[in-house]
């Protein structure tokens, strides 16, 4: 299928989930005013001494996106934990924000109840399941936000709250100036990519590039890191392909050894290269040199630049270009975006495993 295919009826025909709905109206998760429990729950701030944020999968990358955001504006450590349990170090004094889109992701549940044996202090996000009834039952302070949205579709519900939250309590600055920002840059922008028949639509011409081909993403290990992670799960999820990412400087020093042998494969791949502003100006050199390097030998390589002011509107401007793309490139494949067959096939099995 080629990209001349795409028509109004050809995404009526595919996307019986309605993803293009939900990355139309991303704007709106910014908009949200969430229902908060247990309100008077306090978080001691002078007690907490490092943050683990514990999720998986499209409730863990608000996550991700929070320490890129606040790397250098926290004075305690943050980390993102995608596991069963805990680090070790985690105690009475640390943060524990507990986010599950569901509420019923096994592995948080798990790291959840981890984090009550220890005593961590918590707050969660969550639309209900289990981690609404643990948060409860332990009079946690919780952020309850709608249902019925795929986990990766909700990435605004993820990352707003956590946001929002951490001010209250005094960990960070009001974010309500970039979270307006965002959302109205969101808003203008999504209608821009919607329209798959303008000839200066981005998102279709990087799925136009992509079809066929392994999708690379590189960015640097500052603020875009965890947007490069964001843009593989949505080609992954959406477009039902493999695409991998990785981050400067640190490629530099392995990865940029392989564009060398394998030259049918290479061949194959588009290297999507996302930029900021504030990016480290080594960083920026790197980059450059890389693409010299890379584009001997990849189909072709794409030089992105983020938009905006504040620094969640400059992530949102790429994850927004990200999420088009792959959703786009899934039409182009002729696939429908939504399912995720192999991830409810795996979620059977491990309801039928023995704990």
């Amino acid at each position: 299928m080629t990209n001349s295919a795409l028509s109004d009826a050809l995404i009526s025909k595919l996307d019986k989930g309605d993803m293009r709905s939900h990355i139309v109206n991303l704007y709106k998760q910014f908009e949200t005013k969430f229902k908060i429990q247990h309100s008077k729950a306090a978080i001691r701030r002078k007690r907490v001494r490092n943050i683990v944020v514990t999720g998986l999968g499209g409730s863990a990358i608000g996550g991700d996106l929070l320490r890129a955001m606040l790397s250098g504006k926290l004075d305690v450590p943050i980390i993102v934990n995608r596991n069963y349990t805990l680090p070790e170090f985690v105690t009475d004094s640390t943060l524990v924000i507990v986010s599950s889109n569901s509420g019923n992701t096994e592995e948080t549940i798990s790291a959840y109840k981890d984090a009550i044996r220890r005593k961590a202090q918590a707050f969660c996000i969550t639309s209900g399941g289990a981690i609404e009834k643990l948060a409860n039952a332990h009079e946690h302070y919780t952020v309850k936000i709608p249902s019925g949205y795929p986990p990766r579709a909700a990435i605004g519900f993820s990352i707003v709250p956590m946001l929002q939250t951490l001010a209250e309590f005094g960990f960070i600055k009001d974010p309500s100036k970039q979270i307006r920002e965002t959302a109205n840059y969101l808003r203008e922008k999504s209608l821009h990519y919607a329209n798959f028949n303008d000839g200066a639509n981005l998102a279709t011409e990087l799925a136009r590039k992509s079809v066929g081909k392994l999708t690379i993403v590189y960015t640097s290990d500052d603020l875009t890191s965890a947007v490069g992670t964001r843009w593989k799960g949505q080609i992954c999820e959406n477009a039902k392909v493999l695409a991998y990412s990785n981050v400067f400087p640190e490629l530099n020093h392995n990865e940029l050894v392989g564009w060398k042998l394998n030259e049918n494969l290479m061949k194959r791949t588009h290297v999507v290269m996302l930029h900021d502003d504030a990016d480290h100006k080594r960083t920026t050199f790197r980059m450059k040199v890389t693409k010299d390097i890379v584009k001997k030998c990849s189909s072709s390589v794409s030089d992105i630049y983020s938009e905006g002011d504040s620094a969640l509107t400059r992530m949102f401007s790429l994850i927004l270009l990200g999420d088009w793309t792959s959703y786009y490139l899934a039409i182009l494949n002729g696939i429908d975006p939504t399912p995720v067959d192999a991830i409810d096939h795996l979620k059977a099995a491990l309801a039928k495993f023995e704990r």
